[in-house]
């Protein structure tokens, strides 16, 4: 009982220092950037890379201890697709989010200090303009839940053993999540992570906050969604593969035993 209370708590502290600094840099990367007036065309790649490049380098750091999630997203796919269970899956969402925050609030202290205090003015989620609210909570929805299940499975399919890519993994979720971020930066700004999302908003203002929704809701089913497809599709690559080899030549390998030799005939 000690002991899985000693590793549930050190997979907490890692699940809670690892999205602490993806937050801190990642997102930091982001406000700092815009703080000192550097161009959008450069801001945007240097954001997506500093997004995939803390993944990868927290894969191989905590990938051991925990697996690295920094998502709920991920942590709920991995439920989904039975890697884990409900109660450490809780467990992990509540290190992340409070991961999260802190390192918002790290980013929210140091911007304080150079600029006075108030709210964020960049590094949360926001809907994209449009013709409407609507609308824009509609394309919100829909690049969120496509970007995050497109980064949830690669996570489940290449962590998958059947895959063999473990050596690898962490370098191919990390540049996973740099393109999502190419991609949906001009959009969202990009959460696929609802901790992400949840811990800058706090320090990002009332409209941060009134349309957090969507990058809580949207990353989720795009992560169950995507939990779906990889589960179906590794299973199905489990039923169709070949048979081991001692199971293959185990019936040729059995001994016949011989027939009892029928009694010899009185004379």
């Amino acid at each position: 009982m000690k002991e899985n209370i000693k590793e549930n708590c050190k997979k907490f502290s890692a699940e809670f220092i690892a999205t602490a600094t993806l937050v801190f840099v990642a997102v930091g990367a982001a406000v700092f950037a815009l703080e000192l007036g550097a161009p959008l065309w450069a801001i945007i790649p240097g954001v997506a890379l500093a997004f995939g490049l803390v993944v990868v380098a927290m894969a191989y750091a905590i990938g051991p201890i925990s697996g690295a999630h920094l998502n709920p997203a991920v942590s709920l796919g991995m439920w989904v697709s039975g890697r884990m269970k409900a109660l450490q899956m809780l467990m992990y969402m509540g290190a992340q989010v409070l991961g999260a925050i802190f390192g918002a609030a790290l980013i929210y202290v140091i911007m304080g200090l150079l600029n006075g205090w108030g709210w964020l003015p960049a590094g949360f989620n926001g809907l994209p303009g449009a013709t409407s609210l609507a609308a824009g909570i509609g394309i919100g929805l829909i690049v969120e839940i496509l970007l995050t299940f497109v980064f949830v499975f690669t996570i489940i399919m290449v962590t998958s053993r059947m895959q063999k890519h473990e050596a690898i993994a962490g370098l191919v979720i990390g540049l996973t999540l740099t393109l999502v971020h190419l991609i949906g930066i001009s959009l969202t700004g990009t959460s696929v992570n609802p901790a992400r999302s949840i811990g800058p908003a706090i320090f990002g203002g009332v409209k941060a906050l009134e349309e957090l929704w969507v990058f809580i809701v949207a990353p989720l089913v795009g992560a169950a969604l995507a939990a779906v497809v990889a589960k179906l599709l590794l299973s199905k690559k489990k039923e169709e593969a070949p048979a081991e080899p001692e199971q293959a030549i185990e019936p040729e390998a059995k001994v016949v035993k011989a027939a009892p030799k029928a009694p010899a005939k009185k004379k």
